[in-house]
């Protein structure tokens, strides 16, 4: 059975002067990816694609590292595009995604709707899984589009729900090519 690993990156260093996009790892993104790799190591891996942002792209560097796998960088698997929106206080923040999930069609954080983040994702997953040779690939990206993701393939199952949940890293092993989740990590 072929597998796809959805992984949201570690936790990257926050800093209020940058968009988030731009966001590096710092020694505890890099020390969380200690435990990222031991809870992926018996899936055995044999492909890591990561979004081209830092924080993601870092991640995949260290699990690379850890467990000698190569990795390759590819656009469609960044965050929803919200370059344009300022830091925001943390319940501010959680109520602009909260409505970004209820109304998918609707611009109301950033440069793109729930849906056109969700496309763009699941074009790039599908490209990844389609030239895939390994049996079991792993993808890194970001919350927002994870949670998406794993809402369109996971019945009954929220996606602002699945955002709240999903930590610092996490990440949900998925069969191919139905996407049904056949196991969930919420918090590593």
């Amino acid at each position: 059975m072929k597998r796809l690993i959805l992984i949201k990156h570690a936790p990257p260093e926050v800093d209020p002067t940058q968009s988030s996009e731009k966001w590096n790892l710092g020694e505890k993104g890099r020390k969380a990816c200690e435990g990222l790799a031991e809870k992926l190591r018996p899936h055995g891996i044999g492909k890591i694609v990561s979004s081209q942002e830092p924080k993601a792209l870092q991640t995949a560097e260290e699990l690379s590292s850890r467990l000698a796998v190569e990795v390759t960088s590819i656009p469609g698997l960044e965050e929803h595009d919200r370059r344009n929106v300022p830091h925001m206080r943390s319940g501010e923040f959680i109520s602009m995604v909260e409505l970004f999930f209820r109304r998918p069609d609707d611009l109301v954080l950033g440069d793109e709707t729930a849906n056109e983040a969700l496309a763009r994702l699941s074009a790039a997953i599908e490209a990844i899984v389609s030239d895939a040779t390994e049996d079991t690939m792993a993808v890194i990206t970001h919350g927002t589009v994870m949670a998406l993701f794993l809402e369109k393939h996971r019945a009954g199952k929220s996606g602002f729900d699945l955002w709240r949940r999903l930590g610092l890293p996490s990440f949900a092993v998925l069969e191919i090519p139905s996407y049904k989740t056949i196991e969930m990590i919420e918090r590593v």
